[in-house]
């Protein structure tokens, strides 16, 4: 599982001209999903982001979590982060898991990230989506289960 963590100031995902999800201060989570990813992955990576030290405390350390800001987090469904660019001009994604084995995987990570007391927005799984956000920092991380 390859998650990319971005610290936002705000967020949103629009499908067909309508929002699906929406979070003031927190993180937007682009969550990619292989074809080897297990249960165990998604909690391990729902734990990490939980208590991911990458907020201000007063003296301008990144001391802080998500959780202990009362942070929100807007998760959105990426196959294309397991797209492979090493050979040719086109993506390949062979490493991208099937949509009904991402699906439930992804739905999981959200499950995990839920339990720690986090309020999580999503997008549309499948759906073509705009994601807005204003990148606080920026501050952005890229995490991956393996």
């Amino acid at each position: 599982m390859r998650v990319v963590v971005q610290r936002s100031k705000e967020a949103s995902v629009t499908v067909n001209d309508k929002v699906v999800g929406s979070i003031t201060k927190g993180f937007v989570l682009l969550v990619g999903v292989t074809h080897e990813d297990k249960e165990e992955d998604a909690a391990f990576l729902a734990e990490k982001i939980a208590n991911l030290r990458v907020f201000e405390d007063e003296e301008g350390k990144m001391n802080y979590s998500v959780l202990d800001k009362g942070g929100e987090i807007l998760s959105v469904s990426q196959f294309t982060l397991y797209g492979d660019c090493r050979k040719g001009r086109r993506p390949n994604f062979m490493d991208a898991a099937k949509p009904e084995y991402a699906l439930k995987m992804y739905e999981r990570f959200n499950h995990y990230l839920r339990e720690k007391g986090l309020k999580v927005e999503t997008g549309e799984f499948g759906a073509m989506m705009d994601v807005q956000l204003t990148n606080d920092g920026p501050v952005t991380l890229i995490l991956e289960s393996k």
